[in-house]
């Protein structure tokens, strides 16, 4: 039986999260995922990623498109484990917080909450104000996990590549997905 997840990258500094938790997931048979990326996402992807967003729809089993909110995923009859926001830009987080959901990324997120479906949001913005703090409490309230992409070092990362893995491997570990992408503490 395979896990259907949601992911949804948005336009937020920080696309390899996104690209390379995609790439992850490519590798596992037992989950299916549904990508959807943001207009914002698509320049960011091009400026930091220097990619073609062929090379990240191509890793998704099932894309959609950010205005298509007659989607599966809009739905909360469409059963999924629950939705990985990675990077979740501060515009879609007061979003997914107001209940504004204009696109299709925003609306598969309220679809999670309001279904009781795991939402990852890896928020990505530093200093945070007020209003930022205050929309993470508001989504953590509504279930949602705020999970910012701290990197670790107990793993002793050799590369970026190795610190966006761990970050990664954190987030597939909230939806129960077995990884291979760090060392554990103790192990």
């Amino acid at each position: 039986m395979t896990t259907r997840l949601i992911v949804g990258i948005s336009g937020s500094s920080g696309p390899q999260l996104g690209y390379r938790l995609l790439r992850t997931l490519a590798t596992i048979d037992s989950v299916t995922t549904h990508l959807v990326i943001s207009r914002g996402a698509r320049r960011t992807i091009e400026l930091e990623l220097g990619v073609p967003i062929t090379e990240l729809t191509e890793l998704a089993d099932v894309t959609y498109e950010p205005e298509d909110l007659g989607a599966a995923i809009s739905s909360g009859s469409f059963q999924t484990a629950g939705m990985a926001v990675v990077p979740c830009s501060m515009r879609t987080l007061a979003a997914i917080a107001s209940g504004n959901t204009t696109d299709l990324l925003t609306r598969a997120a309220d679809v999670c909450l309001k279904e009781r479906r795991r939402l990852v949001l890896a928020t990505r913005e530093a200093p945070l104000n007020l209003i930022h703090i205050r929309n993470m409490e508001t989504v953590t309230l509504a279930g949602a996990t705020v999970f910012p992409p701290v990197p670790a070092f107990y793993h002793r990362p050799r590369d970026i590549d190795e610190l966006i893995d761990h970050v990664n491997g954190r987030i597939l570990d909230q939806f129960g997905i077995e990884h291979q992408l760090f060392t554990r503490w103790g192990e």
